[in-house]
């Protein structure tokens, strides 16, 4: 299923133009045009998804397979030092275009960007520590 006003979905079906590096039945990579490095591409579901909550299982399995085989062959390809997968859900977390695609970001030592993509640790106490883990210990 597409949505009428999705960029990714136009982008995905090839109503916008775009530098696909890569296509198969489900996915479209793209370079992004506005790289945090050289070489930062998208893996864009064909079918729209709002976020990794929405996407089905397969189809989450088939995307980080596509990662690592894009990441393999960028690195290859590209020569970089090093190599960021970054998904974002919800806007608290970063998303800004509601479709989920993965960020493929090639890093380099010179690249300027070895602080960002980083978080401020927090320091928990013993009990804020165990309280986390009960809530998080049984998956369904």
């Amino acid at each position: 299923m597409k949505e009428e006003n999705c960029i990714f979905c136009k982008i995905a079906d090839g109503e916008i133009p775009s530098k696909t590096i890569y296509e198969d039945e489900e996915f479209r990579v793209i370079l992004d045009i506005s790289p945090a490095t050289k070489g930062h591409a998208l893996i864009i579901p064909k079918e729209h998804y709002a976020d990794l909550y929405q996407i089905p299982e397969e189809t989450a399995a088939h995307a980080m397979k596509l990662a690592k085989k894009l990441a393999s062959h960028m690195t290859k390809r590209l020569g970089c030092d090093g190599f960021n997968l970054v998904q974002n859900n919800g806007e608290a977390a970063g998303q800004t275009v509601f479709h989920f695609h993965m960020h493929l970001i090639p890093r380099y030592h010179d690249d300027g960007n070895q602080d960002k993509l980083c978080w401020n640790h927090l320091t928990l106490e013993p009990e804020e520590l165990e309280d986390m883990f009960q809530k998080l210990v049984d998956i369904d």
